[in-house]
């Protein structure tokens, strides 16, 4: 018999409890309930009847771990061989492919559901489009470094916890990419490079990055640091060069006050300014901090189903906003008569120009600074946009950008979201004005819960 105490008013279980998953949340963990209160229990899929025990509570939920399944959904596969289960980024590598395409399609239609933009009944949303590889996919491998009693581990995060996973098998990870940041950690070793320490605020490397071009092979590795001065660091950098593909090395300076992985200056080693990739048949180059997609090939299918929404003719003028690379612009620019492109990353404008130049586009300009800003400066200056596409970060639109749009009104209008909550809340605003012809969801990383789309607006007459 299962005992459940109650203390201060929150549920703690002194036994396993039997739970029956009902579905799937948006961070792929089964979901059920329990004395009428909804449990998050990662692993565990929808029809399963599951033994848990409750981890954590809290006013509105539960969270539970899964120790073992009573009754088998039939759309369970095999977690990966040889895979620490403990290793993030693989929420649904224990569910079927084709349950995950139909999983991501429900994920948009649930937050149409929840937000309820204009007609939301109505918005036709597409079955999601296939990656053409479900392993070994990602070109870019960002692992965390720490030295606990002088032994090191590069690796990644385990979910919820500062542990970190030393030299994780990812399956989704290119496998040049693993054997690099394998190789770079023997050398880091050999050479004893400081590592950074949080406790005693000590400098050292905190970060390495390795980014391998899926067009030329090439690889690029960002040491991130904190502090400049890193004794010996040159020297590891002459030693990575060696290694098989890798033509570049950067160091990237970051502060122990930076919630994030990237610092704002950057300064090349040794090597190569930039790798190269190539979209249909246009070529990107790509220095460290540029924002690329993960999965190149499926970048391709994303970017093409995106640029045909647009009804594009050679007098149109298209804005390309958070521009990145300049990628989409670039694709776009021989069906317009003037690509503009907004992008808040200094290092990004310079690469977005130089593909102009590499590609020989002559009608596209790239401006530095943010969206938000320029935007409403390009309405006031008079300047008609025919056809505009955004690609925001997880965040989605600013209120004050949505604000603009539906003061300018550009005609054609293409929003790629990489996140269904804020696109479903964003439409409720835009749908002032526009009519939401179609969401297409895309799978660019398999095995994950991560959710890209495409949505088609159309402007109401």
């Amino acid at each position: 018999m299962r005992h459940i105490l109650k203390k201060n008013n929150q549920i703690t279980s002194e036994k396993d409890v039997i739970i029956t998953i009902k579905r799937l949340g948006i961070n792929g963990e089964g979901i059920g309930y329990y004395k009428k209160k909804i449990i998050f229990i990662p692993n565990a899929l929808p029809g399963e009847v599951v033994v848990a025990k409750i981890t954590e509570t809290f006013p509105k939920y539960l969270e539970g771990e899964l120790i073992r399944i009573k009754e088998k959904s039939p759309h369970r596969v095999a977690f990966p061989k040889n895979v620490n289960p403990e290793t993030g980024g693989l929420e649904l590598a224990h569910l079927d492919y084709d349950s995950q395409l139909l999983f991501k399609k429900e994920l948009i239609k649930d937050s149409l559901l929840k937000f309820h933009p204009r007609n939301y009944q109505k918005i036709k949303v597409k079955n999601t489009i296939p990656a053409p590889k479900q392993w070994y996919y990602r070109n870019k491998a960002q692992y965390q470094i720490e030295s606990i009693k002088n032994k090191i581990s590069l690796g990644m995060y385990a979910p919820k916890s500062q542990k970190i996973i030393d030299l994780p098998i990812m399956p989704t990870q290119s496998k040049n990419t693993q054997k690099i940041e394998f190789a770079i950690k023997k050398l880091i070793e050999k050479m004893h490079i400081a590592i950074a320490d949080s406790r005693y605020k000590k400098d050292g490397l905190k970060t390495v990055v390795v980014r391998q071009s899926h067009a030329t092979d090439e690889i690029q590795v960002t040491l991130v640091t904190i502090g400049k001065n890193i004794k010996n660091l040159d020297k590891l950098a002459e030693k990575i060069i060696e290694l098989e593909n890798v033509v570049s090395v950067f160091q990237n300076e970051s502060q122990w006050n930076n919630p994030l992985v990237w610092g704002n200056k950057t300064t090349k080693l040794i090597g190569k300014n930039y790798i190269t990739e190539q979209i249909l048949n246009k070529k990107f180059i790509l220095s460290p901090r540029a924002f690329f997609q993960l999965n190149p090939e499926q970048t391709e299918v994303l970017y093409s189903t995106a640029l045909n929404y647009l009804e594009l003719n050679a007098n149109s003028i298209l804005v390309d906003a958070y521009a990145g690379v300049g990628t989409l612009g670039i694709l776009a620019s021989e069906k317009v008569k003037q690509v503009i492109g907004i992008e808040s990353i200094p290092e990004a404008i310079a690469d977005a120009q130089f593909n102009c130049r590499l590609n020989n586009v002559k009608n596209a300009e790239y401006i530095n600074g943010s969206v938000e800003k320029i935007l409403p400066q390009m309405q006031k200056d008079g300047i008609a946009i025919d056809a505009l596409i955004v690609d925001p970060p997880r965040t989605g639109l600013n209120k004050q950008l949505v604000k603009t749009l539906l003061t300018c009104k550009p005609k054609d209008f293409v929003y790629i979201s990489c996140n269904p909550s804020t696109l479903a809340r964003d439409l409720v605003l835009l749908s002032q004005a526009y009519d939401v012809r179609l969401i297409q969801p895309v799978d660019m990383m398999p095995q994950t819960p991560r959710w890209e789309g495409i949505a088609k607006l159309v402007l109401r007459k």
